[in-house]
């Protein structure tokens, strides 16, 4: 299986700790084709290694070719918005992690969507079990 992983660059760093933590538990399902979201060096100035039409063409090609996306959205970000949309029209089953946070409330577009599965949690170790169940319901 192929799973594209969605997190936030340009949009904050904040949470590459937890992409990390994600990326790690996906790994166990499948191959990750964007484990650099949670490259450390990588800072909200992007890949500096390659130009933006570089990015745009490398990433729609990689969910093109995708299982599953799976994207932590709780830090609002405009490039994980346009993937899960193009997700969508490309019908890729998709799961969205949200963490609620004092200052943040999910988007309509994402929670209001019936083609995203969402998932709240509050702690990292939450995610490791809604990750088992959905892949346990796939069997």
């Amino acid at each position: 299986m192929k799973i594209y992983f969605a997190g936030s660059i340009r949009g904050g760093r904040e949470d590459i700790g937890i992409y990390a933590q994600i990326i790690k538990m996906l790994q166990k399902y499948g191959e990750v084709l964007t484990e650099h979201v949670a490259d450390p060096n990588l800072t909200s100035n992007g890949e500096l290694n390659l130009t933006e039409e570089q990015i745009y063409i490398r990433d729609t090609d990689w969910i093109k070719e995708s299982d599953l996306i799976v994207a932590e959205v709780t830090h609002p970000s405009l490039g994980v918005g346009y993937e899960l949309g193009l997700a969508e029209k490309l019908g890729i089953k998709t799961i969205c992690l949200y963490r609620a946070t004092p200052n943040t409330r999910l988007s309509a577009m994402i929670r209001g969507n019936k083609s995203y599965q969402v998932y709240d949690y509050k702690d990292i170790s939450e995610v490791s079990e809604i990750l088992l169940k959905y892949f346990r319901s796939l069997i």
